[in-house]
């Protein structure tokens, strides 16, 4: 499992013009899913996404937790995180899950969120979503479960 996590000041993701998620500060995070994974390794995600300490505190230092800050979530599921680009100029997605198991993981992990974060908001899964944000910092993170757990 990959989360790719972006501290923003913003962010919103439309489908078909229609906003289906945004929220203020906090972090913008795509979701990639392996076959592999688990809902187990989405419990260790979401507790080490969800307590990364990466906001500033008073003195300027990364100490500060999504809680910390009341910082609020925007989810967006990302088959592409797990795009295979080593023979060849056509990435292959044959890494990632298919999409009844990347749905379920993925909506599995929108509820863990929601015990920790009172604000979540989503994309749509497998829809053709755009994506906007102001970034903070920029401070972006990838977590990977291979490397994680």
């Amino acid at each position: 499992m990959k989360f790719l996590i972006q501290v923003v000041n913003k962010a919103k993701v439309s489908v078909n013009n229609v906003i289906t998620g945004k929220i203020n500060k906090g972090f913008l995070v795509f979701i990639g899913i392996s076959h592999s994974d688990t809902k187990e390794i989405a419990d260790k995600m979401v507790k080490k996404m969800s307590g990364l300490r990466i906001f500033s505190d008073e003195n300027g230092k990364t100490n500060l937790a999504l809680k910390d800050v009341c910082g609020e979530l925007l989810l967006v599921s990302q088959f592409t995180l797990y795009a295979d680009c080593k023979h060849g100029n056509r990435p292959g997605f044959t890494n990632a899950a298919g999409s009844e198991q990347a749905n379920e993981l993925y909506n599995y992990i929108i509820d863990k969120s929601k015990e920790n974060v009172q604000i979540v908001e989503t994309g749509v899964f497998g829809a053709d979503m755009k994506v906007e944000l102001i970034n903070d910092g920029p401070f972006t993170i990838i977590l990977n479960s291979d490397e994680i757990l």
